[in-house]
């Protein structure tokens, strides 16, 4: 498919695809009674993890079917918040292509290093991570075979 640049120049889009991470960005009042609640309510596995970020002052990571968790504690929030993962096969392209629809990079809201990603908003303001994965690299996005014969 064609879409034109900010420029008017004709370029392929870019294609996107949901990630396999979802962020939970927990106040840390209630921290302690969320990762208890996955933990000992609906018994997953609840391992620790290191933050990789100054504002996350602790980290757990959960096995959510084939998605990752992460119970994210962040000591300055005071409502909790969903973060989701939504990858790429070209950056620069798809960040193009979302600043043509009106959609700004906002990086300053975590420090992504020399990662190749951007952070962006949907309309309603949740945060999506916008990651560069080459297709060889993408996830299937369609259930197991098996998992049509599984009961419901």
């Amino acid at each position: 498919m064609l879409v034109n640049d900010d420029r008017g120049n004709e370029m392929t889009a870019p294609s996107f695809s949901g990630g396999v991470n979802i962020a939970m960005k927990i106040p840390k009042a209630e921290f302690e009674a969320t990762v208890a609640f996955y933990r000992d309510v609906l018994r997953f596995d609840v391992v620790p993890d290191e933050t990789g970020t100054r504002d996350v002052s602790r980290t757990y990571r959960v096995q959510y079917g084939p998605t990752t968790l992460w119970l994210d504690c962040v000591d300055h929030y005071a409502r909790p918040d969903l973060w989701l993962d939504l990858r790429t096969d070209d950056l620069a392209r798809a960040t193009a292509h979302l600043a043509a629809a009106g959609v700004a990079t906002c990086d300053e809201i975590e420090d992504l290093g020399d990662a190749p990603a951007h952070w962006i908003k949907n309309p309603a303001g949740l945060v999506h991570l916008l990651a560069e994965h080459p297709a060889e690299q993408a996830v299937p996005l369609e259930p197991p075979e098996d998992a049509a014969a599984a009961p419901a």
